[in-house]
């Protein structure tokens, strides 16, 4: 028998992340030093008092049935935890959780697009940024992060007819993976950007609480008018380590989060309820673990980027994520053979910016997955690896 795949099938291929796991899985078995700073997953533990509400709901037979909704507990920790934290307000029916920002944002094209409406991503991006609508039928068009701009929306730049022809738009501070922050005044322009213009703001804010040198996140609900033209994509991935437990929250219009509440009520049972008691623990709980993860990521940050500084890669920052970001260092121009070599000469992995890209091209991304002493030894190894010139 002849199968015919869905044509949408040829939009994946083996990525690079596959790649390059291959290759560390070579190196190890050959014994060769793996410095691994490719792939942001955190390598803090969850705080006890979250594994402690994770592990006893798990032990209560009744918690394995389904969901179905939200726990009133849960919706009520995701309000405080917002009015504390970045003094929004929020209704319950403005608020739902999913498994991870990733399935909000591959599903929320199901609510918003019918085929061919024209949704904005950013280039560079985080690619299920642009994934995410495509595979719901949606026509991508990309708009620029440039460094001239500080990788800032410039809204001038984007073309009347296409910003009124756009049903949606991804904007995403933090942002991964140019390690960038945005101040409150840009979000202000965004806003009265998407009123002109009837664009929904789709905003992702998985990093907020992963900021440095004395910045604070913040959130986009906290700007008048926000809740108005979008919504917000917040999740416990990075903040609260987290990340395979998969929950997170869209939170801000109340018609969008009850459109996106009809779709999931059709394809999902709800979030396992031993996951939602690890989230209320963690939003209810002591706060200290973010604090003391924030430190480290900044002493990680500085250890690496001030590293590379000092043996001549320079350009490598980060203003917030758990990631650092820069241009190729001097001699090179194509970011995967560049990332390949780094491997082959020093054991240092990372991501090329082509793959979040074509604006990618020219850099490469860190994540800040090990500790300083780790750090201090890897910028050593690629000192060593001759590939830096002064």
């Amino acid at each position: 028998m002849e199968i015919q795949f869905a044509d949408r099938m040829q939009l994946f291929k083996e990525g690079i992340f596959t790649t390059l796991n291959n290759i560390k899985k070579q190196r190890m078995k050959e014994g060769k030093v793996c410095y691994d700073l490719s792939v942001g997953t955190p390598d803090f533990l969850p705080a006890p008092h979250v594994m402690e509400a994770l592990t006893k709901a798990s032990l209560d037979p009744e918690n394995y049935k389904y969901a179905i909704s939200d726990r009133d507990e849960l919706i009520s920790a995701v309000q405080d935890w917002y009015q504390r934290r970045y003094q929004v307000t929020l209704e319950k029916d403005e608020i739902i959780s999913l498994y991870g920002s990733q399935e909000g944002l591959s599903r929320i094209g199901m609510v918003l697009c019918n085929p061919g409406d024209i949704v904005l991503t950013p280039n560079p991006g985080y690619p299920i940024f642009s994934m995410g609508p495509m595979l719901n039928d949606a026509k991508i068009v990309h708009y620029d992060l440039k460094a001239e701009n500080d990788y800032l929306i410039d809204f001038d730049a984007i073309d009347p007819a296409l910003a009124k022809a756009a049903k949606a738009m991804v904007v995403s501070y933090p942002a991964n993976p140019i390690c960038r922050l945005a101040p409150k005044s840009f979000y202000e322009d965004l806003i009265a950007f998407a009123k002109k213009y009837n664009i929904i703001i789709l905003h992702d804010n998985a990093y907020s609480e992963i900021v440095y040198d004395g910045n604070e996140g913040f959130s986009f609900l906290a700007i008048e008018g926000a809740k108005e033209v979008g919504i917000e994509f917040n999740s416990l991935s990075k903040g609260y380590n987290l990340t395979g437990a998969r929950i997170s929250f869209a939170i801000g219009n109340r018609d969008i989060i009850q459109q996106f509440q009809k779709l999931r009520s059709q394809i999902d049972y709800g979030i396992f309820l031993p996951v939602q008691a690890a989230a209320i623990a963690a939003l209810t709980g002591p706060q200290d673990m973010v604090a003391k993860n924030r430190a480290e990521y900044q002493s990680r940050r500085d250890a690496l980027c001030n590293g590379l500084a000092n043996i001549g890669w320079e350009g490598v920052r980060s203003e917030g994520t758990m990631f650092a970001w820069g241009p190729l260092p001097k001699g090179y121009t194509n970011s995967e053979q560049f990332v390949l070599e780094l491997i082959e000469k020093s054991g240092v992995f990372c991501v090329p910016g082509s793959v979040f890209g074509p604006l990618g091209e020219g850099y490469v991304r860190f994540a800040l997955v090990k500790p300083v002493d780790e750090m201090k030894k890897l910028v050593q190894s690629i000192a060593d690896s001759g590939m830096i010139q002064k």
